[in-house]
Order: structure tokens, then C-alpha cells, then sequence
């Protein structure tokens, strides 16, 4: 009789009266948040404005949740589209299945969506989500426990996962392969936020060293599980995508920091607002085109002249009106 091992939670959803509670969906949710309140502690530092993170995250969540289910959905179609299987389950996401590459690729897409409506390079604020990325990754990692899901190869080890039987599973103990991803992604964060202290990371280098560091970790837990999936060439799917992702990150990491050394100086400009249509409405003291307004200019551009001076043609403080006969300036 096995005497040490993790158990798993004997249900995953949590009944508040009418309303079911899903840790899976629980842990995502608390993952969002974490990524939020971290990503906008670190874009204040940078120089941004508070609350900056959260109105890019409007877009980028929704778009990474859809790209995150799309990617699990057309990898593992069999689940729901083969012989035998309801293609309404593909749509139930709390039941879990999110592809963490459909969910950065696609979430790019709308982060890109809203730094642009906010004048803000995206590469700046990539940088400043990517630690709290790794820590919503780490809490996120959880939901799998609550489903009893994703875990390895059968294991004796004291920290062994206890699994129940149930649907697509046999009852055992097995290798955690949820909590050690969750504990990778904890130490991907830290990595994070040491280097871009160390070497003052910038231009989408620190979320860049994110990837690589989280699909170097992936590629050998992906290795263990023994979940259902697409091989090619003897190897997982998910494998494949880790190691070409990873040499995609470490080769923009060594290209960017040839092409554009250091970080941003400015990461959000100061007075950037937005008119109705999304466009950046100009600055105060700026003309439509975005040129500074200077006072003291007329119209065209050209000098207007101090109270009491005067030029070749006569008083500056005058000017004349339709027929030609003299008029005061308006000074109120």
C-alpha cells in the first residue's frame, strides 16, 4: 500500500446554488488577474501609465482564450469530431483543453489591437507581461488537477499524483506532470525578472527569453505525459512545436539585440488619447498633424509680434478689420 502520494479533488466543480464553480476555470481566471496586477507593476516602472496593462488585456484575453481552444481543438480533433463523439464538447472549455501556442499567437493579435489604439510598441509591453505570463501559466497548471488530467507515466515516487477512475483514465498513481510544469513556470518567471533586472532587457527580448525558457522546460514534460496525442517522427506534436519555437525565440533574442541593443526610454507617450474612431487624438498644444503649436505663431506658422513692438508697417497691436480702418487686438 502506497503510503505517500498527492491526492486529486474528488470533484472539480464547486456547487454555489444554481451557480457551478469549475476549478478549472477558477485557476485561469486567478492566473488572468495575477498577470494583469504583475504586468501593470512592471509597465508603471518602465515609465507607463497605471491601468494601461488591463485595457490591452481587454483584447488580449478573449483573443488568447479563442486561439487557446483552437489550437487544442484542431490538434486533438479526434476527441470531438471522430466516430462516437458529440462536436458540441469542443465548446466547452471549462471541461479544459487550452493550447498555450494558439493562446500567445492568438492573444498577440489582440494585445497588437490594443497597443495600437494606445500609441504603445507592443514589444514594451510584452516585456512587461511576460514574468506574470509564467506565474498565470503556474496557477493556470492547477485546473489540470481539478480535472485530473495531463499527467505522466505511471510512478511509486513519494510525490505521485493519485488518480480515480473515470472517463479515459485508469486508477493509479502517476508522475504530477501538472505541478511540474507549474513549478517550471515559477522559475521561468524568476529567470524573467532577473535578467531584465541584470541586463535591462528590451524591444520584446525579455518575453522572448519567456518562450524559450518555458518550451525548454516543456519539451521534456511534454515527454512524460501519456495523454492521447498526434506523434511525428516518434515524437509528440506539442514536442515539435517547443523546439521550433524555441529556436524561433533564441534567434530573435540574438538578432534584436544586434539590430536594437538596449531597452525603450519611452514606453507610453504622455498624453496620448483616443477619439471615437480609435485614432490618437494630437496632444495639447499640437495641431493635427501632431507639430507643436508654438504660441506666439499666427495661423501660418509665422512670428506674431510682441504687445508694444512694432514693425516696418506700422503698430503690432493693431490689425485691420474688412475695410481696411484700424482695430485693437482682443487681449481678454
Amino acid at each position: 500500500m502506497k503510503l505517500a502520494y498527492i491526492p486529486s479533488p474528488s470533484t472539480g466543480v464547486i456547487e454555489l446554488g444554481p451557480i457551478p464553480l469549475r476549478g478549472y476555470a477558477f485557476c485561469i481566471i486567478i492566473g488572468v488577474f495575477v498577470a494583469v496586477w504583475f504586468g501593470n507593476k512592471r509597465w508603471v516602472a518602465r515609465g507607463g501609465k497605471a491601468g494601461t496593462v488591463a485595457d490591452i488585456a481587454v483584447w488580449a484575453v478573449p483573443f488568447g482564450l479563442v486561439g487557446g481552444r483552437l489550437y487544442h481543438v484542431i490538434t486533438d480533433y479526434q476527441l470531438y469530431f471522430s466516430d462516437g463523439q458529440n462536436w458540441v464538447d469542443a465548446f466547452k472549455i471549462w471541461e479544459g483543453g487550452l493550447g498555450i501556442w494558439g493562446a500567445v499567437a492568438l492573444g498577440a493579435v489582440g494585445a497588437w489591437i490594443g497597443c495600437r489604439r494606445r500609441g504603445i510598441p507592443l514589444p514594451a509591453w510584452a516585456d512587461a507581461l511576460a514574468p506574470g505570463l509564467a506565474f498565470a501559466q503556474a496557477i493556470g497548471r492547477w485546473g489540470n488537477w481539478f480535472n485530473q488530467e495531463l499527467y505522466g507515466k505511471p510512478t511509486d515516487v513519494p510525490w505521485a499524483l493519485k488518480i480515480s477512475e473515470g472517463t479515459n483514465r485508469v486508477a493509479g498513481t502517476y508522475h504530477p506532470t501538472f505541478l511540474y510544469e507549474s513549478l517550471w513556470c515559477v522559475g521561468v518567471a524568476l529567470l524573467v525578472i532577473w535578467a531584465d533586472r541584470r541586463f535591462k532587457l528590451g524591444h520584446g527580448r525579455a518575453f522572448a527569453l519567456y518562450v524559450a525558457a518555458y518550451c525548454a522546460g516543456r519539451g521534456w514534460i511534454e515527454y512524460m505525459r501519456v495523454d492521447e496525442a498526434h506523434h511525428v517522427l516518434g515524437l509528440r506534436l506539442n514536442v515539435w512545436t517547443a523546439i521550433i519555437v524555441f529556436v524561433l525565440a533564441v534567434t530573435y533574442i540574438v538578432i534584436s539585440a544586434k539590430v536594437r541593443p538596449g531597452r525603450e526610454e519611452i514606453v507610453e507617450p504622455a498624453g496620448v488619447e483616443l477619439t471615437k474612431d480609435g485614432e490618437e487624438a494630437p496632444e495639447a498644444g499640437t495641431d493635427a498633424d501632431g507639430k507643436a503649436a508654438d504660441a506666439g505663431t499666427d495661423a501660418d506658422g509665422k512670428a506674431a509680434d510682441a504687445p508694444g513692438d512694432s514693425d516696418a508697417t506700422g503698430p503690432s497691436d493693431a490689425a485691420e478689420d474688412a475695410d481696411g480702418s484700424p482695430q485693437k487686438a482682443d487681449r481678454s
